[in-house]
């Protein structure tokens, strides 16, 4: 009785866990993704380089988090907030929609 009852709580565990989606399958399953503005003041400052950020997306496929991997705070921002209008794919496990993770990176020059 107790290994069932460990057992279901296991699966049910497991069924919560997100998938790890890699970058490249992440941004095919985007259906709507706008890309992040440079902002007036990092352009006016110059201000380049690369933004990492992590992506978690529900099981509808709208993004639900956003935690920033690196990347300057003039640029971090822009990405975080496009981030939450994007749309993707539901991703599936075992033949469910499930929550995702992926990570995404955006440069800017």
């Amino acid at each position: 009785m107790i290994r069932e009852l460990f057992l279901a709580a296991l699966l049910a565990t497991a069924a919560l866990a997100d998938i790890h989606v890699p970058t490249a399958t992440a941004l095919a399953a985007a259906e709507v993704k706008p890309q992040p503005e440079y902002s007036p003041m990092a352009r006016q400052l110059k201000v380049t380089g690369d933004v990492s950020v992590e992506v978690h997306i529900s099981p509808t496929g709208e993004v639900s988090d956003v935690k920033v991997l690196n990347g300057s705070a003039l640029l971090t921002g822009s990405v975080v907030k496009t981030l939450k209008s994007w749309r993707f794919k539901p991703f599936l496990a075992e033949g469910r929609p499930t929550a995702a993770v992926t990570v995404l990176r955006f440069a800017f020059k």
